[in-house]
């Protein structure tokens, strides 16, 4: 099995498509006006409308309801992201900080409030397990 993408549920796709194409540097791929897939190496994140829940089945999602997940992006430089992030990203929830797991980690929410970790492993122990992921 492989999980094959992470998707959020909005009422407003091409604001989370704006925003994610501008955080992440990477062009959505836009199959429908209702949805978009933000494609890295390592995952998928799809931006899929609101208007789909009931495809889904009555009330299977709620847009801007999400208080539990983080969608983590491996970057280079954390601090080099918190640079640029800042005038793409309106709630910074942290600076760049040092976890005790090994990692540096900026957490930010996105339009709709999804909690968005972008970090850099500095331990050895994280550096390995990422380093056969894209960046």
């Amino acid at each position: 099995m492989q999980l094959a993408a992470t998707r959020i549920i909005t009422d407003d796709v091409d604001a989370l498509v704006a925003f994610y194409e501008a955080a992440t540097g990477i062009a959505a791929a836009r199959l429908h006006p209702m949805f978009a897939e933000i494609r890295t190496p390592s995952g998928t994140l799809a931006i899929a409308s609101s208007a789909t829940v009931p495809l889904l089945g009555e009330g299977a999602a709620e847009a801007r309801a999400n208080r539990s997940i983080a969608l983590d992006f491996l970057v280079d430089d954390v601090d080099k992201a918190y640079e640029a992030l800042q005038g793409v990203v309106e709630v910074f929830v942290n600076e760049p900080t040092d976890m005790p797991w090994g990692n540096r980690s900026l957490f930010v929410r996105d339009p709709d409030g999804n909690l968005v970790n972008f970090f850099t492993p500095t331990s050895q122990a994280a550096q390995s397990r990422f380093s056969d992921q894209g960046r």
